[in-house]
């Protein structure tokens, strides 16, 4: 008797999760939530979505009351001269065109490019977001007088504020950091 080749149709036999050996090392869910977040809003249209966090920051609080970011839009393979979709609040949109010109250019400065060159108006309603508040941190000192005197020359006032902080995590610091 002899036995037939077998044939292409016959499935070999599949192996149970449970018996598979692992590929890779466990990861923490901390490092996995970047890149989670990132995939979502890249399928929504933003390509860093500190934008929709930092909208405040970025055009301010007047316009930021009144309007949010809702897409970025780019040509194809490109990821310069997109199309910001704005949503704003009904009856502000005229206001809000005049104003464009000086949106996009913050939104520019931003990302550190020519990431917008357009930007779309659509009238919707705009969730008032109120600002992270925390606690001032219990340990804190006054900035050193010598930082703070050479800080007030400074002309530009966010410049000036980042300074600032630094100086104020330099005087709380006790030391260099330690790695452990």
């Amino acid at each position: 008797m002899t036995e037939s080749p077998p044939s292409p149709k016959m499935k070999t036999r599949a192996i149970p999760a449970e018996e598979r050996p692992r590929t890779g090392a466990p990861r923490q869910i901390a490092d996995l939530m970047p890149d989670i977040g990132r995939a979502a809003f890249r399928k929504f249209g933003f390509v860093q979505s500190s934008i929709v966090t930092r909208w405040q920051e970025i055009v301010g609080a007047h316009y930021a009351a009144i309007s949010a970011p809702e897409s970025i839009r780019f040509p194809v393979g490109q990821k310069a001269g997109g199309t910001l979709q704005l949503t704003v609040m009904s009856g502000h949109a005229p206001m809000i065109q005049h104003a464009l010109p000086d949106i996009v250019e913050r939104v520019n400065r931003f990302f550190g490019y020519a990431a917008v060159a357009k930007v779309a108006l659509r009238q919707g309603d705009i969730r008032p977001t109120q600002p992270e508040r925390r606690p001032p941190p219990r340990n804190l000192k006054p900035i050193p007088v010598d930082l703070g005197d050479s800080l007030r020359d400074i002309g530009d006032p966010e410049l000036r504020a980042v300074l600032e902080s630094l100086a104020q995590g330099i005087a709380n610091s006790s030391g260099l950091p330690r790695i452990g």
